[in-house]
């Protein structure tokens, strides 16, 4: 009953930008970690960026200084903003959300986007 959704995602010239947006949607009662992955083709799902409810960020090294994760959590929204983009950044991005969901038990649930696809070219 949480759905993901991610936009933003296109085409860009190395040196440009993006701005990734998460909707996370249904029954929550709150969500405490989201974070942004990405899949390049051959490569397994790394993480990019997360945000703990209380703000801590984490970045993997290789974009750090470039990108900036953030959120929303009045409208439980997260968002990536990528500057400078590389070449190598190009991957299929999802969104992910650690969340407990309301019920007649709240269960603590992880939930994925549907991903977003960011392609960097020369």
């Amino acid at each position: 009953q949480v759905q993901l959704v991610e936009s933003g995602g296109g085409l860009v010239q190395a040196g440009g930008s993006l701005r990734l947006s998460c909707a996370a949607s249904g029954r929550i009662f709150s969500i405490n970690v989201m974070g942004w992955y990405r899949q390049a083709p051959g490569k397994q799902r790394e993480l990019v960026a997360r945000i703990t409810s209380n703000g801590s960020t984490n970045y993997t090294d290789s974009v750090k200084g470039r990108f900036t994760i953030s959120r929303d959590s009045t409208k439980n929204m997260a968002f990536l903003q990528m500057n400078n983009l590389k070449p190598e950044d190009t991957a299929v991005y999802y969104c992910n959300a650690a969340l407990f969901q309301t019920g007649i038990i709240p269960r603590y649930v992880e939930v994925w986007g549907q991903g977003t696809l960011v392609t960097v070219s020369s």
